[in-house]
């Protein structure tokens, strides 16, 4: 029968953390017990892990850290949620370890999702413990809207009860989006002082504000929905504004980048963080930037409660004003900040180098106004309808080259008080460098005006996107040139923060150097594009550096370098016949040389692209090496311009000399071997799309003669190589005669050995016959042997039993002879009574003859015995 399986049942678990340590560790998941702790404490943390897990092992560590500064207001409990014998095995089932969960008094559980490090851990917990930031005064509250995160504020009336009404409200509401959001982005505040809710237009206990910096910021509606917790967190979570946003890889398979980045083009933004610092200066650098860059209107939308905090007498804070807090920032007029559209005008012209860039913008006439017109926002479809108004007379925009700037003006179709200007200007592609030299490049233009539009003021023409601050005098040229950007341009940026001490290997990926010291590192990546560029990590992260980094990018022509990846691992042997290209190579060695270049796109997983090796080294020894180069690439390890990219390998591309450009593409349905690889290269060598002069044909001559004189050489070496091939052929044939001779001799040992392992057979069959018969003797022999101990046994048992019968025969004998003796001695007793005396002798008679019969029966018996 088939054995059972044996399972031996699991180790008893044992301590996961120090028994000195702060933290309570239930190693045999007692979660009833557990539950027990919490109902005494306020603050609870539960630790759940697996033993055997490597990241509950790391993050150990960073939760003692935490346990031991925190240890004295929060209740820190480590569950092993593995042990199968374990409540907390058996009713919780966990996809990942380790898992963190809080619970502030009834309130949770709120996950903790976020990196595994004590800082950050600590920063949530203390997030946790206090959800609500208490704000008594203006400084306080101009501290909390400063801040780069959204931001809900609360006002309450603490003089009539302890717990005014709606204030549990809204602190469950903190702690819910703390538990939707763990990164915490939204800030609760409560303020308590009725001047300092007078500032942000809260006058009714109980109101609720959300600050936004460049809309306009939203109070709390009871009229649309119910003042419940879930409300007000759901309503802040889908008003608030981000202007930046922090990413926190989990380490695992995750989409997070892949959706971020296909929302748009990123700026990445790398800074060494540490949540539990009381102040950053490059966060509040970078916080700077992106308002600006968001900042559309550069009014007082951007941040309204900030322009007034200390200045009580504004009216906008008047107590007095009956609903002061609904009133919004009232919208500027278009006429001084237009809305503006830059567009590209055709080259009409043979210079292919040299481009119209113009903008077109919504403007307002100076003359008769019905009234003031009110439009928060760009009007696109007056966008439309002056980009069709500015086509229908573009032909007035005739100049190639000149340094003026050139304005027309055109009615709407829609309405006759409004007019539409659009300004054009050249520009020369090989001058993108203007955004560093644009004060000497732009510094006072000639405006110049079309024969049907009205000459205006220099301050009202438009000039481009990128040099609007310094010909409109509202914007300030001493501060920030990227105002409003983003409203303003296609190429509109999302920008992200990441840790540089936990996601570096990001940076790096990207570009960014792994022996800098400064982790600081910035990149702008467009996935649509397929591009990505690099801040030059020797300036240093600062505001003006950032924004010339958006500034660059966001223009029309970005003057932007590509970043290439390269593989830094390639060394060149200048004794190989094939060169290896890199990105930093491949512009020199492909389009800079004044060679033909056959070029192979291969990659180190591809088997097919090694099995050609051999084919492009003959190809290369064949080519004369003065007019033809054979290149690799690895598209693995290498970033090649999207013109030249490649979705199959092996590809072979061929770039004939003085017509780089022309590049031909080796036919797949073709098979890569020399021959065909040598029709391909001397036929679209050869091959001109313009006729041949005399010096053409001279040169092609030279060229052909050296083909031939080449191909002589080689046929010389294939001659030599023949000859030495027929030598070890002949070699091979004496070898082969001796293996012969060889494999003879050994057949014959073969059949000698065959014989002798017969004879040897034979006589192992004639031993086995002997030994079975010697076997069996001696077994009858043992068969013998065993009926003699058997009878011997028997005889033993005999001797015991006659010995046992003599010794009783002999005691019967004495005791005959002593009832002799008795009768002898009465007889002599009784000599005086004669009756007695017959009497007793007849008795003695009696008994003597009884003793004889019984001693003749006895002896008889012996005999019979």
């Amino acid at each position: 029968s088939r054995a059972k399986d044996v399972t031996m049942p699991a180790k008893l678990p044992v301590n996961f953390f120090s028994t000195k340590s702060p933290v309570i560790d239930l190693f045999r998941g007692q979660l009833d017990y557990a539950d027990h702790l919490r109902q005494d404490s306020e603050i609870v943390l539960y630790f759940f892990y697996a033993p055997w897990c490597g990241q509950s092992i790391a993050a150990r560590e960073e939760i003692e850290r935490v346990a031991s500064r925190l240890s004295d207001q929060v209740l820190f409990v480590a569950v092993n949620c593995w042990w199968n014998q374990g409540k907390c095995r058996k009713q919780k089932h966990f996809f990942y370890f380790p898992v963190v969960h809080l619970y502030h008094q009834s309130f949770g559980p709120i996950e903790y999702k976020g990196p595994m490090s004590a800082v950050y851990i600590e920063k949530f917990v203390r997030r946790v413990m206090t959800p609500l930031l208490y704000i008594s005064s203006r400084s306080k509250l101009l501290d909390f809207l400063s801040n780069y995160e959204p931001g809900v504020l609360g006002y309450f009336e603490f003089n009539a009860s302890p717990q005014p009404p709606g204030y549990l409200t809204f602190f469950t509401s903190a702690l819910h989006s703390l538990k939707k959001d763990y990164l915490g982005t939204i800030r609760f505040g409560v303020i308590t002082d009725k001047h300092v809710a007078e500032k942000i237009s809260l006058v009714h206990s109980g109101s609720v504000y959300l600050h936004r910096h460049v809309n306009t910021s939203l109070i709390y509606s009871n009229d649309s929905m119910n003042y419940t917790a879930e409300n007000i967190c759901k309503w802040a979570l889908e008003n608030k504004e981000m202007l930046i946003r922090w990413l926190r890889p989990h380490g695992g398979k995750s989409l997070l980048l892949n959706n971020e980045l296909k929302k748009g083009p990123a700026l990445l933004i790398f800074i060494p963080y540490n949540p539990l610092a009381e102040i950053h200066p490059i966060l509040d650098e970078i916080t700077k930037v992106a308002l600006e860059y968001h900042n559309c209107n550069k009014s007082q939308a951007a941040e309204p409660d900030l322009q007034h905090l200390g200045d009580s007498d504004s009216p906008a804070f008047d107590s007095s004003v009956p609903d002061a807090h609904l009133k919004l920032p009232e919208p500027f007029s278009i006429t001084k900040y237009p809305c503006c559209n830059t567009v590209v005008l055709p080259q009409w012209h043979s210079i292919s180098r040299t481009h119209n860039v113009c903008e077109l913008c919504i403007n307002q006439t100076l003359g008769v106004k019905p009234n003031k017109v009110h439009v928060p926002h760009c009007n696109f479809l007056e966008i439309e309808a002056a980009l069709d108004s500015f086509y229908l007379q573009e032909h007035t925009f005739f100049q190639v080259i000149s340094n003026t700037m050139e304005c027309s003006n055109f009615l709407s179709f829609y309405s006759p008080f409004s007019y539409y200007t659009a300004c054009c200007r050249t520009v020369n592609r090989h001058f993108l460098s203007f955004i560093s030299s644009e004060k000497t490049i732009f510094q006072t233009p000639k405006v110049a005006f079309s024969s049907h539009g009205k000459k205006e003021n220099t301050q009202h023409s438009i000039p481009h996107i990128e040099d609007r601050n310094y010909f409109i005098p509202d914007f300030d040229i001493s501060g920030t040139n990227i105002t409003g950007l983003r409203c303003r341009t296609n190429k509109t940026l999302n920008l992200y923060l990441l840790d540089s001490n936990l996601f570096w290997i990001y940076a790096e990926r990207l570009g960014a150097s792994s022996s800098t010291h400064l982790k600081q590192f910035a990149a702008i990546v467009d996935l649509k594009e397929e591009v990505h560029y690099v801040l030059d990590q020797n300036q240093s992260l600062v505001g003006s550096t950032l924004e010339n980094f958006i500034k660059n990018f966001s223009i029309l022509y970005s003057p932007l370098k590509r970043h290439l990846v390269d593989d830094p691992s390639t060394r060149f042997q200048e004794q190989s016949v094939i060169t290896e290209v890199t990105t930093n190579t491949f512009h020199d060695t492909v389009f800079l040389s004044e060679k033909n270049v056959l070029l192979l796109y291969y990659a180190q997983w591809c088997g097919f692209c090694a099995s050609l090796n051999h084919i492009f080294i003959q190809l290369a020894r064949l080519l004369p090496p003065d007019n033809f180069t054979v290149a690799r690439i690895d598209i693995t390890r290498n970033d090649l311009p999207w013109e030249f990219m490649t979705d199959r390998l092996p590809t072979i591309l061929f770039f004939p000399h003085q017509r780089k450009e022309q590049s031909v593409k080796f036919p797949e349905d073709f098979s890569v071997n020399l021959p065909n690889l040598l029709k391909f290269i001397l036929h679209h060598s050869s091959s001109s799309s313009e006729p041949c002069t005399k010096e053409c044909l001279q040169q092609e001559a030279v060229l052909q003669q050296g083909h031939i004189s080449h191909l002589e050489r080689e046929i010389q070496k294939l001659r030599s190589e023949i000859s030495a091939l027929h030598q070890a052929h002949n070699q091979l044939e004496v070898q082969l005669s001796e293996a012969r001779r060889e494999e003879q001799r050994l057949q014959q040992q073969k059949h000698t050995l065959e014989k002798q392992h017969k004879t040897l057979q034979l006589h192992s069959e004639q031993l086995q016959a002997t030994y079975d018969r010697k076997n069996k003797e001696l077994l009858e022999m043992a068969e013998k042997l065993q009926e003699l101990a058997d009878a011997s046994e028997n005889l033993l048992k005999e001797n015991t039993l006659l010995r046992i019968l003599v010794a009783a025969r002999e005691g019967k004998l004495q005791s005959k002879d002593e009832i002799r003796e008795s009768l002898q001695s009465e007889q002599t007793l009784a000599a005086d009574n004669d009756l007695s005396v017959s009497t007793d002798t007849n008795t003695e008679e009696k008994r003597t003859d009884n003793i004889d019969t019984i001693e003749t029966e006895h002896s008889s018996g012996n005999r019979t015995e």
